[in-house]
C-alpha cells in the first residue's frame, strides 16, 4: 500500500531502506549509528522513524551529569543543520516530497524519533 520502488531498484521494503539509510546518516553525523531502527507509515502521508541506542560515550556522560537539555539542544542542532540530508533521503527512497520534518529525542532512554510529513499524493 505505502511501498514505493526505490530509485536504486532495491527489492527491500521502503521502510527498511529508510531505517538503514538513517542509521548511516546518524553514524556520519554523530560518529555512532543506532543499534535499533524501525520506520513505519502513520497514515498515508506520515513516516515515523524510531532510532534507539545512538548516544556516544561522551553523550552518555552528559546524561549522567544531568545535562539532558544541553544534550537535546546539541543533538537537535546537528540534526537540523543536516536537515536537507534527512529530507533528501526520504524523498529519494519514497519518490515523494517531504512537506515537514520534526526531530526529537528522549535522551534518558536514548530513543530518537524522526517524523516526516509527506505531500499528499493526488488521487
Amino acid at each position: 500500500m505505502h511501498e514505493v520502488a526505490s530509485a536504486r531498484g532495491d527489492d527491500r521494503p521502503v521502510t527498511v531502506l529508510i531505517s538503514n539509510e538513517l542509521v548511516g546518516l546518524y553514524k556520519e553525523l554523530f560518529g555512532r549509528g543506532p543499534t535499533r531502527a524501525r520506520t513505519a507509515f502513520a497514515g498515508p502521508d506520515v513516516l515515523v522513524c524510531t532510532l534507539e541506542n545512538s548516544l556516544t560515550p561522551a553523550e552518555k556522560s552528559m546524561v549522567e551529569m544531568g545535562e539532558l537539555q544541553r544534550l537535546r539542544d546539541v543533538r537537535l542542532f546537528f540534526q537540523h543543520a543536516r536537515e536537507k540530508d534527512f529530507r533528501d533521503t526520504i524523498e529519494r527512497i519514497t519518490g515523494r516530497q517531504v512537506r515537514a520534518f520534526v526531530s526529537g529525542m528522549d535522551v534518558r532512554e536514548d530513543v530518537a524519533a524522526e517524523v516526516f510529513y509527506l505531500v499528499p499524493e493526488r488521487r
